[in-house]
């Protein structure tokens, strides 16, 4: 049987493979937390393109559905303000056709948004990024050496929960389980330190499900409510929804294989996935306007916005500090920021679990973006996030300098 904690590791491993987009590629009106289960119609789709690069993106997409064995791709590629495509392909299920409305899991995102939070609050002078996390969570051990830029870099040295085998285990049994914060965390709670913080790199869920609980404490205001205020409405996410439990508004649909049959994995409880108050849904729409945002650090100041894609991870990450397939060096080429990775000059997330898989992109030196979500048929390749293929080939047609 196909594992989750496998498919797992091989996401952890593909966040710096090599340097390439595809390796890597790990509200005006109120966003609504768990009670709003609504249907909002805003993402449109563009008429069939019949020439120039908006089919040849079309081209791409239908290659690798029908190449991949994929039930649907749907994605937005923009330059500028110029929308090149946005489209959706195949079916949700069988006989229903995939929209562009069509809502799904974006869990690393908000990670994204979590660091643009403490960018914000370091600017204002609220926190000092390089402040030791024990003034706020004197519980989490060595608190006082690991700081709030070690949390959203991820180089605290805390073990990953979503690597550790009875975690996998109990995750694989049980996708319904609803996980509390303090269950996820008893998990690296357990381990001591994989190295001395701040002297390598590995990718820990638990580090922004701390972050997600300093920024809390910090500001006095639960996790979802920051994100709204902070990033969904200045950015007018209308259709990004906060919610740690199952319910995801309609149009939805997911299916995996990674448990080794074919399955609907829509409600699957995505509650292991970060810090509650900061796992999303969203639409192709919202993610390529969040790609665009945050890849051009909108929210941010300049500065705060260069130090985002690089607070001084290049160079970490020793791999023979660490067990095989933990540490991973960072370069230049290809690196972690605050809160997402840097992989030749494109600012990327890769969402990806439960049969979600998700990709937002974007290059700043061209002004583009590109948003792909995809849903694996039965004939897919589990644990594939082929969202990311799609991206890299419209990467590779768009820009291939930087490929």
């Amino acid at each position: 049987m196909a594992s989750t904690l496998t498919h797992q590791k091989r996401l952890f491993a593909a966040l710096f493979g090599a340097a390439s987009l595809v390796a890597a590629l790990v509200p005006s009106a109120p966003a609504s937390a768990a009670a709003d289960n609504g249907h909002r119609t805003s993402c449109v789709a563009s008429p069939t393109p019949t020439r120039g690069p908006a089919l040849k993106i079309l081209d791409i997409a239908r290659t690798a559905k029908q190449q991949y064995g994929l039930k649907s791709v749907i994605l937005k590629v923009t330059q500028g303000k110029r929308n090149l495509l946005t489209t959706a392909l195949g079916e949700s299920m069988t006989g229903i056709p995939a929209d562009t409305d069509m809502h799904f899991r974006t869990g690393s995102v908000g990670i994204a948004y979590m660091g643009i939070i403490l960018l914000q609050l370091a600017e204002e002078r609220v926190v000092n990024i390089d402040d030791p996390i024990s003034r706020w969570l004197p519980h989490v051990p060595h608190a006082n050496e690991i700081t709030l830029r070690m949390l959203a870099n991820s180089t605290s040295g805390l073990h990953d929960y979503v690597i550790d085998p009875l975690f996998g285990a109990e995750l694989e049994a049980q996708p319904f389980k609803y996980w509390t914060e303090d269950e996820l965390l008893a998990f690296p709670f357990s381990h001591t330190l994989w190295y001395a913080p701040g002297t390598n790199w590995s990718y820990s869920h638990a580090n922004f499900v701390l972050l997600g609980e300093a920024l809390s404490k910090i500001t006095g205001k639960p996790l979802d409510t920051l994100l709204r205020e902070r990033v969904l409405g200045p950015l007018h996410l209308d259709n990004t929804f906060i919610n740690a439990k199952p319910p995801i508004p309609y149009p939805v649909h997911a299916f995996t294989s990674e448990r080794g049959t074919y399955e609907e994995s829509t409600y699957w409880n995505p509650s292991w996935t970060t810090a509650h108050g900061a796992i999303l849904t969203q639409n192709v729409c919202d993610l390529a306007t969040s790609a665009r945002a945050v890849g051009s650090g909108t929210l941010l100041s300049p500065a705060a916005y260069k130090f985002q894609l690089n607070p001084g991870t290049v160079g970490l990450g020793n791999p023979n500090a660490c067990p095989p397939g933990i540490c991973r060096l960072n370069t230049e080429a290809a690196h972690y920021g605050i809160g997402l990775q840097v992989i030749n000059t494109w600012v990327v997330q890769n969402p990806s679990f439960s049969g979600y898989f998700a990709i937002q992109a974007y290059l700043p030196s061209q002004q583009l973006s590109i948003a792909v979500n995809t849903t694996d048929g039965p004939a897919a390749t589990p644990n594939t996030n082929y969202a990311q293929t799609i991206a890299d080939s419209i990467a590779a047609y768009l820009a291939p300098a930087t490929r």
